[in-house]
């Protein structure tokens, strides 16, 4: 399972929100870049970059914090936050992503989003099925769009998703625990023809016992955040998990 730390961007700083609130921002780090060399010295590989000004402004706005990010260190960068568009996409990718997240768009302009899976490839594309109740949220968690989140995933399966990151904005957060039981739902079923999903757990995580039951019920990767910044889970946890069960 993979381990992917998060940055939030608002006002080009790192910041954490509870349960999605803008209202409730807590600044961690006014350097992005030094919280993301940070997180590579310790090993690590991946990160999760949010632009959350991009996803209330619907335009992204963080494209020079990517840059640096992928020009400064070897984190392979999924990006997402504001994308709405074939240049957004474009730009993101040129900028360095090597995955891009898209939540509202999937929703909105599902042809446009069916277009970039063909066009970048799945392995490069992740649907955030961001869930309130089983119902999928979107434009920063702000608007809810009624959508089942079990079909709205298996329909995009069918047009060849893999990835999918899948946050409970009820846990987001809280440091409570993962949503464990939507992703078992989840997995078991958007299990098709055999080919099993990339999930990627997000949200609530404040331990790496809860790390030990995602990979058991398969997630394929999990998403960590205010548990860093709140020094619940440190680097070094990480990067011992990581080892131990990469054996």
């Amino acid at each position: 399972m993979r381990i992917i730390p998060a940055i939030d961007l608002i006002e080009g700083k790192c910041v954490r929100l509870y349960k999605g609130d803008y209202a409730t921002q807590k600044v961690y780090n006014a350097r992005p870049i030094d919280v993301a060399k940070e997180i590579a010295d310790w090993g690590l590989e991946y990160l999760h970059l949010v632009d959350l000004d991009g996803a209330k402004l619907k335009k992204v706005v963080h494209y020079n914090v990517l840059e640096k990010i992928a020009g400064q260190t070897n984190l392979k960068v999924d990006f997402s936050g504001g994308i709405q568009s074939d240049e957004d996409i474009r730009i993101a990718f040129e900028s360095g992503a090597t995955q891009i997240a898209i939540g509202s768009i999937a929703v909105k302009q599902p042809n446009l989003f069916q277009k970039w899976l063909a066009q970048y490839g799945s392995e490069k594309i992740i649907l955030s099925a961001d869930v309130n109740v089983e119902k999928i949220v979107i434009h920063g968690w702000q608007t809810d769009s009624q959508k089942d989140v079990f079909l709205f995933i298996q329909n995009y399966q069918r047009e060849g998703l893999q990835y999918v990151a899948c946050t409970d904005v009820n846990k987001d957060g809280t440091l409570t625990e993962p949503a464990f039981g939507l992703y078992e739902k989840i997995l078991e079923e958007c299990t098709q023809d055999e080919k099993i999903l990339c999930l990627i757990a997000s949200g609530g995580i404040a331990s790496t016992d809860h790390l030990t039951k995602l990979k058991g019920l398969g997630c394929e990767g999990a998403i960590i955040g205010k548990a860093i910044y709140e020094c619940k889970i440190s680097l070094k946890e990480l990067s011992d998990w990581l080892t131990i069960h990469h054996k």
